[in-house]
């Protein structure tokens, strides 16, 4: 195969929001975590706003039981929209959330079989196609976003890519690591993935880190793969065997990555925004001193 066939534009992301969020409870009891609002945004919506900036042209949300909230975000809402215009107010805040007709796609994920499996279960949507995948929990912040930095690399590469940071070498255990070939700018050559290494055996200080092009060969991989760490079909375990057949990359991603699937991650990710807005961010850092005085 000729690195062309690599080369098919991504116009399809795949958002894994099945999880239960049980870390945030009694908050995600009966709304899912990913509409947890960071300063004024929900979670998922900084995912969205990062892929459109991207070009991604169709959202498949991997959706369990009780998300259907999630779906709503995105519908058009007849009655607040009527309401707003008979007062006056702007419908500019609305604007973010508005989806063409037919270009959100759910389905879902019946069994938690982990990352992997809900990947897989967008297969039907997906089809013949490279995607990009988001995991919401990562809200990567910066300008280009995450994935406009990657496609702008795939363009270039074709393939396989995983957006990387790089963090001290004592925290590599809790994430993947890619094992890094040849180095060119913020493009480094993937030649292996170790999920949560000791660290004495990382091979890098390069952590994968929520972002994901993939060729659509990875679903054959993913459907006959068997279980791995956790009881759960693991992503990285079929994203490994395309690195011997297909080119793989990692883009280190120029921005911040806040970890909102944590508590502590949270309140920084909305700290920071709040700080970095210009119609807040003044009287946030008063507010701040105040506290801290």
């Amino acid at each position: 195969m000729t690195a062309n066939n690599f080369r098919k534009p991504v116009r399809k992301a795949v958002f894994p929001v099945a999880g239960l969020g049980t870390r945030f409870l009694p908050a995600t009891k009966a709304i899912p975590k990913e509409l947890l609002p960071v300063v004024d945004r929900p979670l998922i919506q900084y995912a969205v706003d990062e892929a459109r900036e991207a070009g991604i042209e169709e959202f498949v949300f991997v959706t369990g039981r009780g998300k259907t909230a999630i779906v709503e975000h995105f519908d058009t809402a007849y009655e607040l929209e009527a309401t707003m215009s008979g007062r006056g107010k702007s419908l500019e805040p609305l604007e973010p959330t508005r989806m063409k007709p037919g270009n959100l796609v759910t389905v879902r994920q019946q069994v938690p079989l982990g990352l992997g499996h809900a990947v897989w279960c967008a297969r039907a949507v997906t089809g013949d196609e490279p995607f990009a995948i988001f995991l919401p929990d990562e809200l990567m912040y910066g300008s280009p976003g995450c994935m406009a930095q990657m496609i702008e690399a795939y363009n270039e590469v074709g393939g396989n890519l995983v957006s990387v940071l790089e963090v001290p070498e004592n925290e590599v255990s809790s994430y993947g690591v890619i094992k890094p070939g040849a180095v060119n700018g913020k493009l480094t050559e993937v030649k292996g993935l170790v999920e949560k290494p000791k660290v004495e055996d990382a091979p890098s200080n390069k952590i994968v880190s929520g972002r994901y092009i993939l060729q659509p060969e990875v679903m054959g991989l993913l459907a006959s793969q068997d279980k791995g760490a956790g009881g759960e079909i693991q992503l990285t375990d079929s994203m490994a065997k395309l690195i011997d057949t297909q080119p793989f990359h990692a883009v280190t991603f120029e921005g911040q990555r806040f970890d909102c699937g944590s508590k502590l991650g949270f309140v920084e990710a909305t700290l920071s925004i709040a700080l970095d807005r210009e119609d807040m961010g003044e009287d946030v850092r008063a507010m701040a001193k105040r506290i801290l005085g």
